[in-house]
């Protein structure tokens, strides 16, 4: 059959023997997309650490926080909660608390202290979101970087079949099969990151919608210990 030699080609021959065969602009493109995937990689497993670690021990202090009597006795518990995104929203409050008891003996500025609440949620989510960008970067450029590096083998496939006078698929073959390694390349660096892109903004609102939570019963505790 006519499709026979590049069918055989294909499964005779490794992907790494077609790169190799690759030319200097398909070798930089294969560099830039083997980057972004390291990177994409690397982001994704220090989130799924930050967000598995965050989810645990803001369960443990939210317990700790709810069977507390008052606002010192969490801040002494919250210690070892440290990594908690709760406890650093519980920093950012009672140093507000604190404040307004010392000049006023009770809290009295509800707003200052809902503004303070806010700011701590404000940097915890920018902490959760950090290097998110870069997933995003990864999921929608390296198809197209693929893509380019595919173009590249192409024309010089054809460059070098016009050289030669063939115009046969045995000739063809061989060079269209080393162009789209670079397509393979760069749909396996952006479908992961699209994926856990997707998944960690999933898990970053939830986490932020816990602190919000958080924020409202730190109100209530706060106007429950020193309140008018």
């Amino acid at each position: 059959m006519i499709f026979d030699a590049p069918v055989a080609f294909l499964l005779q021959t490794d992907i790494w023997g077609m790169v190799q065969e690759s030319g200097p602009a398909a070798w930089v493109v294969l560099v830039i997309l083997v980057c972004f995937s390291i990177f994409s990689w690397t982001v994704i497993f220090s989130k799924f650490s930050a967000f598995s670690g965050a989810r645990r021990t803001n369960t443990r202090f939210l317990r700790a926080f709810r069977k507390a009597t008052g606002l010192e006795a969490v801040m002494v518990a919250s210690e070892q909660y440290r990594p908690s995104p709760l406890v650093s929203i519980f920093d950012f409050g009672y140093e507000e608390v604190e404040r307004q008891v010392k000049a006023r003996g009770k809290v009295t500025n509800r707003t200052a202290l809902e503004r303070s609440l806010q700011l701590g949620v404000s940097e915890e989510t920018a902490k959760l979101e950090r290097n998110m960008h870069w997933l995003a970067i990864t999921a929608s450029v390296t198809p197209f970087v693929g893509l380019l590096g595919t173009v590249l083998g192409i024309i010089r496939t054809f460059n070098g079949l016009g050289a030669q006078g063939s115009t046969s698929l045995r000739a063809v073959g061989p060079g269209i099969s080393e162009a789209l390694v670079a397509t393979a390349l760069g749909l396996f660096a952006a479908i992961p990151a699209a994926m856990f892109y997707n998944l960690f903004g999933n898990r970053i609102r939830e986490i932020g919608a816990r602190m919000d939570d958080f924020a409202l019963e730190f109100l209530n505790l706060a106007e429950r210990s020193f309140g008018e």
